[in-house]
């Protein structure tokens, strides 16, 4: 039988002694701690850093049995143990007691089980203090930070609170400035880097690996690892399907590879490959575990709706504060976009992992925008895809048209236009991924293509003028001249939206 999957499990002993599968990272993790004792990381949520900083914790204990038959076994000296000071910002209860006081509480209990008296009730100086003692009294300290910035994430609407986290964690960390003699190993992990200057600004030694070529591997999964750690649920998977294994792998990645971190090796999402093996079926599993709504409405707002191809400085995805978030760097160290290319100057370009996030980012945008449930989206495409399929050009405006229907009237007036093109862009990009549909735009016209097995419509799309202008620019731009040695029937089909009536007020066909 194949390995237990270790779905939300992360915790080294739990996975070792329990007989749950774990994709060996220990030969990453031996070349980070031999040749380094400062370190930041940053990962999207659920995707390995927690395990990340278990790992080393055990490491550094001397658990050997843990590590037998892992790489890093035979290359590691166990006989040298270090004291271990674990602060996960997901566990300590902040929301309740308040960040000040649950940090207090975190570290008057590993004074305790340290043995350690302390001498001040100042938060920084018993942080510094625990640092020393244990220091002194055992060995040089392995300080593992998880999850630094989540006080600030799970406030980013609510910038007061957000700026009064900054202000107790800026104080909290200033002491490990001075504490370098006291530590054998600083390891820092976050989703993003936006907090970064203003709360460790002290921390000028601290070496960033989310970027760094060497380290792009060591959370998630690679396609070698993919396929020999899950040879035997791929197998079951495919024989359940009746389907090839080399189709299911294609499948597979193009659900949940293609992240990446320098834009040329790319990994898996191991939280939806988990959960893909333990149910058999392709579903949007690490979308649905938390995408905040602020989010969204930061991509609504801003009308940022092509999120394909971005371009942008390296320099770019980790120069923002809480006052000044930018919302491609935002999407970046969140992973709903990622690095697929670096370009020239230090330029990247930026795009969608996967199906699985594109998928689910227009589903929400195209609700945001429609004011309704993003999952009522998903049953109107199908349903505009066939009427194309079906050469039912009737239903199809019919379906477009019901598209408008929520949007409240006061909101769709006052930015009729911006509305119309955002929401028409969408849904034809969002058909595209389950039809071969695209979409362009220009100096503010629209149009989009749709091919069916036995036919090609090519759209134009107005608004407040007329169906024959549509029609007239599509013969002016020769918008169909491209298709016309395709073998199928040509059809140019202009449209003309009215902003009074938020309705398709009426299209033309040749």
């Amino acid at each position: 039988m194949p390995l237990k999957l270790p779905i939300g499990i992360q915790h080294l002993t739990t996975i070792r002694n329990e007989g749950y599968l774990y994709v060996d990272k220990t030969g990453y993790i031996h070349r980070m701690v031999t040749s380094g004792k400062f370190y930041f990381l940053s990962r999207p949520r659920r995707f390995g850093k927690s395990l990340t900083v278990s790992t080393l914790a055990e490491l550094f204990r001397g658990n050997k049995k843990l590590f037998e038959g892992l790489w890093i076994d035979r290359h590691w000296d166990w006989s040298q143990t270090h004291p271990v000071v674990h602060l996960s910002f997901s566990t300590i209860g902040y929301q309740d007691l308040g960040l000040e006081k649950a940090l207090h509480f975190q570290l008057d209990r590993l004074a305790q089980e340290a043995g350690v008296n302390f001498k001040s009730a100042s938060l920084p100086l018993k942080f510094s203090q625990l640092l020393e003692e244990l220091a002194r009294l055992q060995a040089p300290v392995v300080l593992l930070i998880d999850e630094y910035d989540k006080p600030l994430i799970d406030y980013l609407d609510d910038l007061p609170k957000a700026r009064e986290h900054q202000r107790i964690m800026k104080a909290f960390y200033s002491v490990l400035k001075d504490a370098g003699e006291h530590l054998r190993l600083l390891f820092i992990t976050g989703v993003s880097k936006f907090s970064q200057v203003s709360i460790f600004s002290d921390l000028n030694n601290l070496n960033d690996l989310t970027l760094h070529p060497a380290y792009n591997n060591l959370t998630g999964y690679t396609q070698s690892e993919l396929e020999h750690y899950f040879a035997d649920h791929i197998d079951q998977m495919a024989a359940q399907l009746d389907q090839p294994r080399a189709d299911l792998l294609t499948e597979i990645r193009r659900w949940y590879n293609g992240y990446s971190w320098n834009g040329v090796d790319f990994v898996y999402n191991p939280f939806s490959v988990l959960r893909l093996f333990n149910t058999g079926d392709f579903q949007n599993y690490w979308f649905q575990t938390g995408t905040p709504t602020f989010l969204i409405n930061k991509l609504k707002n801003q009308r940022f709706i092509d999120l394909k191809n971005v371009r942008i400085n390296l320099n770019t995805l980790s120069n923002y504060t809480l006052e000044n978030m930018e919302l491609r760097s935002l999407l970046f160290q969140t992973g709903y976009l990622t690095i697929k290319k670096r370009l020239e100057a230090g330029m990247v370009l930026l795009s969608y992992p996967n199906f699985e996030v594109e998928d689910s980012l227009l589903r929400f945008l195209l609700g945001a925008y429609r004011h309704d449930d993003p999952g009522a989206s998903t049953p109107d495409i199908f349903d505009l895809r066939d009427a194309f399929y079906q050469n039912d050009l009737t239903r199809a405006f019919t379906l477009l048209q019901s598209m408008f229907k929520r949007i409240p009237s006061h909101i769709f007036i006052q930015e009729a236009e911006a509305y119309y093109h955002s929401l028409v862009y969408l849904v034809f990009v969002y058909m595209g991924l389950y039809a071969d549909a695209e979409v362009n735009t220009s100096d503010g016209r629209l149009d989009c293509v749709v091919k069916t097995p036995t036919h090609i419509y090519v759209l134009e799309f107005k608004l407040d003028q007329s169906a024959d202008a549509a029609l007239r620019q599509i013969h002016e731009k020769g918008y169909t001249e491209p298709y016309r040695a395709d073998g199928r029937t040509v059809v140019a089909v202009g449209v003309n939206f009215s902003s009074v009536k938020k309705a398709v007020e009426g299209w033309k066909v040749e």
